[in-house]
């Protein structure tokens, strides 16, 4: 194992859009790669994935005004969950700026920092849960609308949903969205939202996004557009996303680093993961040695052909720049 040193203080004097290319980080993202996804398989991926990495920076320039640690960390979680920023209708995973309170001033106002986190849409959790065996397949999520037929029943444990599509859908109108999940035991399981599920979730988004008319002298909610943009209902492809994003809420957690997965926030695991970025403050430290955790598929990996489009700026919590 080669010595790689780096610091915080080094990581300061780099330029945002320098930090992937300086051959200490391209030295970091290589090592992590080859000692968790195979030896040989790190200098490709660096290749690959700096590229997209630094044209997403460059294409959302209010990216940059995150701290160079988090874009630093970012990138690195890259090589932890072995997925890629390749972009697409499909994206396993995105860079999302986040506004963290760090502290309050003198009057009592709180302070923010800004961060770069990679967030792991529901396609890349289903890749990752795949790989790490807890599923065999997840099929593509149906939308069930008002002229079909549907129930969903749970009996013991036992989930069961009964579908019939009938065409036309002249209303347009949908009023349900299922996905069927083949675990890794051979058995299937149901993730399902109802309408009032999501008109729910529109009801945190318009709180989210509320501000203050001043002309109006009043507070206005605003939701995200996407719960809205179908004819008044929500875009088929949101819904789609949203679905996968709440299917595993209840599954165990899965190693992603520092990153965020849009189901669920995991810091299991914090403790061990930190020996992948050991930067310090101020003296450069060598790596330690990483054991070989890597995970093997298993079963069928999920469709990745053709999908939808995930919005990476829905729900956020801290909210986003």
């Amino acid at each position: 194992m080669s010595n790689i040193q780096l610091t915080v203080d080094e990581l300061n004097k780099l330029k945002p859009i320098d930090i992937i290319t300086s051959e200490a980080v391209r030295s970091r993202f290589i090592q992590i790669y080859d000692t968790l996804w195979g030896v040989g398989t790190g200098l490709p991926a660096y290749e690959k994935e700096s590229v997209y990495f630094n044209a997403i920076l460059r294409d959302k320039e209010k990216l940059q005004k995150a701290t160079n640690f988090s874009i630093f960390t970012s990138f690195i979680d890259l090589a932890v969950c072995g997925l890629s920023l390749e972009p697409g209708v499909r994206a396993l995973c995105y860079l999302q700026g986040r506004n963290f309170c760090v502290g309050q001033d003198g009057s009592g106002r709180k302070l923010y920092e800004g961060r770069l986190v990679l967030t792991i849409s529901g396609y890349g959790e289903l890749v990752l849960r795949a790989r790490s065996g807890q599923i065999r397949h997840a099929d593509n999520p149906v939308l069930v609308y008002e002229e079909d037929g549907f129930s969903f029943t749970d009996q013991g444990g036992q989930k069961q949903v009964s579908y019939t599509l009938n065409l036309p859908h002249k209303s347009n109108h949908i009023v349900a969205a299922y996905l069927r999940i083949t675990r890794c035991d051979g058995s299937i399981d149901y993730a399902v939202m109802l309408e009032e599920d999501w008109l729910r979730l529109k009801g945190y988004s318009e709180e989210n996004n509320k501000y203050f008319d001043r002309e109006k002298n009043q507070w206005v909610k605003q939701a995200n557009e996407l719960y809205v943009s179908n004819d008044g209902g929500i875009d088929t492809g949101f819904l789609c996303a949203k679905l996968i994003k709440h299917a595993f809420k209840t599954y165990p957690k899965v190693r992603i680093g520092k990153a965020e997965l849009e189901s669920q926030q995991s810091d299991e695991g914090q403790a061990d993961i930190e020996a992948f970025y050991n930067v310090c403050g101020q003296q450069p430290a060598e790596v330690p040695a990483v054991s070989p955790a890597r995970e093997t598929a298993y079963g069928n990996q999920p469709d990745m052909s053709a999908g939808v489009t995930v919005d990476p700026a829905a729900d956020a919590d801290d909210g986003t720049f």
